[in-house]
């Protein structure tokens, strides 16, 4: 196992021993979820008695991304949303402990909730939505987190940028023209946040887009507090709002519960331009990984990186 492999002995084996290293029974049963970051596997136990007992999730850390206090504290903000009576899956603890140990590798065991995604043409679903964050946000903002860090211009943009700048992806004859657009969305980001002013910081999900909402016949859950860390209120809303109309239905839930500061909502350019920068930095820093160039084979061609360099001379053009 290497940095840039670091999943090459996660064998299913490996897998199963772990879950069973908790004091569970596997049955054999493994289905590799979708997730790029870390690996997950959902894993069926056996049954116990005349009732079936429902599969279990292992989520195994991506080496060296996080610190165990980073991860355990991600686990007790999700509890503490469950405590507080939200629909989150939290983790599973064993004899005390969220953060599990197998083998040289870091994971958590959450049980499992199925669901489908929601529907962001729905005014109602917006509404509960914007509701149920508005609640997470009051949880948020007791404490601050002291080991996840921010959604900042150094994890956001300056990190992802080295990681492009830095990478064999990014064919030479256009790296003068990615480093230009690059620093000129920066430049426009900054005059942007400047603009707009220091905002308030709470502890967020993060990564709050449809995939990490699923919805069931009693409503939504969310899943996936990996991106948890601190930032303004709106990071948590903008992902599921396509429109305005769409934004003012998330908001018209979340006031329901919450103030929200609109001096924000000028923030939301900012945050889609960071996303996509951090996205191409994020395929460029994990390309190594033999799951990145099976998934992402487009970013090895070059008519990719010439939109994507279009594309965020667009979005400066927007912030400016």
């Amino acid at each position: 196992m290497t940095a840039d492999t670091p999943y090459a002995r996660l064998s299913p084996d490996l897998v199963l021993d772990a879950v069973g290293a908790c004091g569970l029974w596997p049955d054999g049963r493994l289905l590799a979820l979708n997730s790029y970051e870390n690996r997950v596997w959902q894993v069926g136990l056996e049954q116990v008695g005349v009732e079936p007992v429902p599969p279990v999730i292992a989520k195994f850390y991506r080496p060296g991304r996080w610190s165990d206090a980073a991860i355990v504290e991600e686990h007790t903000f999700a509890q503490e949303l469950a405590e507080a009576e939200l629909p989150v899956v939290a983790p599973l603890a064993f004899d005390g402990h969220t953060l599990l140990h197998h083998d040289g590798f870091r994971y958590a065991l959450t049980p499992r909730r199925g669901g489908r995604a929601p529907s962001l043409e729905s005014v109602e679903q917006l509404q509960w939505l914007g509701r149920l964050i508005a609640r997470m946000h009051a949880v948020g903002a007791r404490q601050p987190f002291a080991h996840r860090g921010k959604l900042d211009r150094d994890t956001m943009v300056r990190q992802p940028m080295q990681a492009v700048l830095g990478s064999s992806l990014l064919p030479a004859a256009l790296h003068a023209h990615y480093r230009a657009a690059a620093l000129r969305l920066d430049a426009a980001i900054v005059q942007r946040q400047t603009a707009i002013g220091p905002l308030r910081q709470l502890r967020l999900h993060g990564d709050c887009h449809p995939g990490n909402v699923l919805w069931t016949d009693a409503g939504p859950h969310f899943v996936d507090f990996d991106d948890a860390r601190s930032g303004p209120a709106v990071q948590d809303l903008w992902m599921l709002a396509s429109d305005d109309r769409a934004m003012e239905a998330v908001l018209e839930g979340y006031r329901q519960f919450r103030d929200f500061d609109q001096a924000e909502l000028a923030l939301v350019p900012v945050l889609r331009a960071m996303r996509q920068l951090h996205y191409a930095g994020w395929i460029a820093a994990r390309w190594h990984d033999p799951a990145f160039p099976a998934a992402f084979p487009f970013a090895a061609e070059s008519r990719w990186w010439e939109q994507h360099i279009a594309d965020l001379h667009e979005l400066a053009d927007e912030l400016e």
